[in-house]
């Protein structure tokens, strides 16, 4: 069968349940993507079928599976669609603002979701990701990551009712409502898991099985394991089906087998299920372990980059205003790939989180030092079309500081000394200001992940006197201000706008008890929420210095993702900065990341990276001091500079102490 007449058959499966006003918009969609979606699943699932007709005929039920949840997507949201295809970049300004919390830890439930909705539209929150609310596996479930249905809510957060509710009022808001969706997957005791234990030979086939020891070790020979204290090896034996089952992060999530088709399907129809009841963005967990390959780490193999591009191109023709995010925790090198390429042009994830630029800004604070994060820098290209770094500081999990061995090894220390030495740092050793803790930290040789709220790894928690505080305040700042200027959509977690402090109670709680993750997961604050309107307060001092960051960040289209960004050289090591825009609108972001004041000779830095410096003065947006010659650099201080046409002799000024920013 000849292509033209292989998509025409695959087109007409598609709009078969549509009404006939769609199908010409819906035909335009399909055919600047079908060429790629043939291309990409022909790759992963052709030779599954003794022969191409059988594929097709896959294909065909794939489509007309996709065709039917079209048919559902409510009117307003095919209307989002309609105009986020008009505007693929509407991601990717300046305006742009994500927030992050658990829903209880949050509000309670969904209902009290939208109760908090005034305090996001304060912030200028345009994007809210609210941790795991699917239902979860009874027991431990990793913080909801373990998810036993895909088309049901946790009960004690309220109903899909509740869900479509908020997404509704999160929308007439302005604010995007981003969900964790885990592909690598399902809890023990989701329905295809509890059929393959009761012997359904289909489903036994959507997970990895084997009958003994044999083949898991030799994957297990290249493997690395994520929880090797707490749930070691990427294999578990399960009694009902008397054979081993792959479990890479725990014994009770069991690993989806993307090999098999019908796998993907599913898991196609469950994500276009949930952007009907309103999702707009999806988390996707895990993508770096979507495939397995004897003899390699199964990490960032092509085939789980082919899901993804699949996966995009239906969400291209089914939902156009839903975005993809890859959860994909790698090193510098490897990020960029789940974004997709400009040459040649392949679209992937919509956003993807930038790990290396978050954690090596807080190895900037521990040693005083910017070099590690002008190196992931350099590493970073620039983005493709349609696509955003998401640009944080702390999130629910631990930091990884392994993921920045390949730009931590590149000196004459040793990697692992370095590494350690942070991770130390941060769980408060060696006389440092940070009272975070260690993750996994039974094996004293290992570089441990780091837990802990941001205040408390700034130094909040540890500060006795007014100026310790203030310090604790500009690191925080700091890191924020790093993440607002680098070129992305930035994120605030549930809790940093108060400067929120760890929670120690987690040891008492059952099933948080084991887990030193639930240190930084604290319930909201509601004092601390009140007392932010006191200026004099901590709580009130950081909400002040964030809502200001952002209100600048908003009135800066330099600070775009898509802006050029390129590093200025000839920094002392304590000192970061880069240029946002271009020649002519350049804004210039300098940073101390150390407890010492800095004074750079302005003129001399910008004349070197090529921007005019004569009759012209820089001003300080944060504090709109003017600039010329000398800049002076308080300990954990930064500035945004653009220029300003000299007409007169204009004084200029250091940033007065008192300042967080």
């Amino acid at each position: 069968m000849s292509s033209p007449a292989i998509f025409d058959r695959l087109l007409q499966s598609l709009v078969a349940q549509l009404p006939s006003d769609q199908h010409i918009l819906i035909t335009l969609r399909f055919q600047k993507q079908a060429p790629i979606l043939l291309e990409k699943l022909r790759a992963l699932y052709g030779h599954k079928f003794a022969e191409d007709a059988g594929f097709i005929e896959w294909m065909d039920q794939l489509l007309r599976v996709t065709g039917r949840m079209m048919a559902r997507r409510p009117a307003d949201l095919r209307k989002l669609d309609q105009q986020r295809s008009e505007n693929k970049e509407w991601f990717s300004t300046q305006h742009m603002l994500g927030y992050c919390a658990y829903v209880d830890r949050f509000a309670g439930n969904l209902c009290g979701v939208a109760d908090r909705i005034p305090h996001l539209k304060k912030l200028g929150v345009t994007y809210l990701h609210l941790l795991p609310f699917l239902k979860a596996r009874q027991g431990e479930n990793d913080g909801g990551f373990a998810v036993s249905d895909f088309d049901a809510i946790e009960p004690q957060l309220g109903s899909m009712a509740d869900l479509q509710e908020l997404a509704a009022q999160l929308r007439s808001a302005g604010i995007s409502l981003c969900a964790d969706f885990i592909l690598n997957h399902v809890a023990d005791d989701h329905p295809w898991a509890l059929a393959a234990k009761s012997g359904h030979p289909g489903y036994r086939d959507y997970f990895y099985h084997y009958p003994d020891r044999t083949q898991p070790a030799i994957f297990e020979a290249t493997l690395g394991q994520v929880f090797p204290q707490v749930a070691p090896g990427n294999f578990s034996f399960i009694d009902e089906m008397q054979q081993w089952v792959w479990t890479t992060f725990y014994p009770y999530q069991w690993d989806l087998n993307y090999t098999n088709p019908a796998v993907f399907a599913d898991i196609t129809a469950a994500l276009l299920q949930l952007a009907n009841r309103g999702v707009e963005v999806f988390r996707l967990d895990s993508t770096a372990f979507l495939w397995k390959r004897e003899a390699t780490n199964c990490m960032n193999q092509p085939e789980a980059h082919w899901i993804l591009q699949a996966l995009r191109c239906i969400v291209e023709i089914a939902a156009p205003g839903v975005l993809l995010k890859a959860e994909a925790i790698v090193p510098t090198a490897e990020l960029p790939a789940y974004l997709g390429s400009q040459q040649p042009l392949v679209k992937e994830c919509h956003l993807a989180y930038h790990s290396s630029l978050m954690a090596a800004s807080w190895v900037a604070l521990a040693e005083q030092n910017t070099d590690l994060i002008r190196q992931v820098m350099q590493a970073t290209p620039e983005l493709p079309e349609q696509a955003s770094w998401l640009t944080y500081v702390r999130c629910h999990d631990d930091i990884g500081w392994n993921v920045l061995r390949p730009e931590a090894s590149s000196g004459a220390q040793d990697v692992q000394q370095r590494l350690a030495h942070v991770a130390r740092f941060f769980a408060g050793e060696e006389g440092s200001f940070a009272r975070g803790a260690s993750f996994q930290a039974s094996d004293p040789a290992a570089v441990h992940g780091t837990v802990g709220m941001a205040s408390a790894l700034a130094g909040l928690s540890a500060a006795k006197t007014p100026l310790e505080q203030e310090y604790a305040l500009r690191r925080m700042s700091l890191l924020y201000g790093l993440s607002m200027c680098f070129g992305g959509m930035p994120l605030i977690y549930m809790g940093d706008e108060f400067a929120q402090m760890n929670d120690d109670d987690y040891r008492q709680q059952a099933g948080h008890e084991y887990d030193s993750r639930w240190l930084h997961r604290p319930l909201w604050n509601a004092d601390m929420a009140a007392s932010a309107h006191h200026l004099n307060s901590n709580a009130g001092s950081m909400l002040h210095s964030l809502s200001h960051l952002l209100q600048q960040r908003r009135s800066l289209p330099q600070l775009a993702a898509h802006q050029p960004r390129r590093l200025l050289a000839g920094m002392p090591a304590e000192i970061l900065a880069f240029i946002r825009g271009g020649q002519d609108d350049a804004l210039v972001y300098i940073a101390n990341f150390s407890a010492q004041t800095s004074a750079l000779n302005l003129s001399a830095g910008l004349t070197q990276a090529g921007l005019q410096t004569t009759r012209i003065s820089w001003c300080n947006q944060l504090d709109q001091t003017i600039y010329s010659d000398t800049l002076i650099l308080p300990p954990w201080s930064q500035v945004w500079l653009t220029k300003v046409i000299q007409s007169t002799n204009q004084p200029q000024h250091p940033i007065p102490s008192g300042v967080i920013a």
